[in-house]
């Protein structure tokens, strides 16, 4: 990552198909959860997509993988205005912790600009796609992507 610093919180937030999540870490507990998540992949990116959310789904549960979180939120995509606001009280009120925020591609600009209102210096916002492959943000990241297929294919 570029000009990486040691952030307090890690706020991801993604968008699936009608889904929009995000999710808040504390940064040490990022180190209990990384072994818990070595299976965790990009949904897409699979070959039998069900068996794999079966045994994400399972492995989520079996090892308390929602515990880590600060927050974990999950809402129709057309109440993102909700989500935003609530990411951006969460800024407002840790405005001396430095944030890391990592956003999916869709919704980068609208949050961006909101974010700057708040607290532009101490967070820093990254596209998703901007992440590499392996890094812990990347692998934490992927939890609310698999989340938010989990919580989808619920409702099929």
């Amino acid at each position: 990552m570029k000009n990486r610093r040691d952030y307090d919180y890690y706020i991801f937030l993604d968008y699936s198909e009608g889904l929009i999540g995000y999710n808040i870490i504390e940064r040490e507990k990022i180190g209990e959860l990384l072994p818990k998540i070595v299976r965790f992949e990009h949904y897409k990116g699979r070959r039998n997509r069900k068996v794999y959310l079966k045994h994400i789904n399972n492995t989520i549960k079996r090892e308390n993988i929602k515990s880590y979180f600060e927050k974990i939120r999950i809402l129709e995509s057309r109440k993102n205005m909700e989500l935003f606001i609530e990411i951006m009280e969460f800024v407002k009120g840790h405005e001396k912790c430095i944030i890391f925020m990592s956003v999916d591609d869709y919704q980068f600009k609208k949050l961006r600009r909101l974010i700057r209102l708040v607290n532009g210096e101490n967070t820093e916002i990254r596209k998703e796609s901007e992440l590499k492959r392996g890094t812990p943000e990347y692998r934490v990241s992927l939890v609310i992507d698999n989340l938010l297929n989990i919580e989808r294919r619920k409702d099929k």
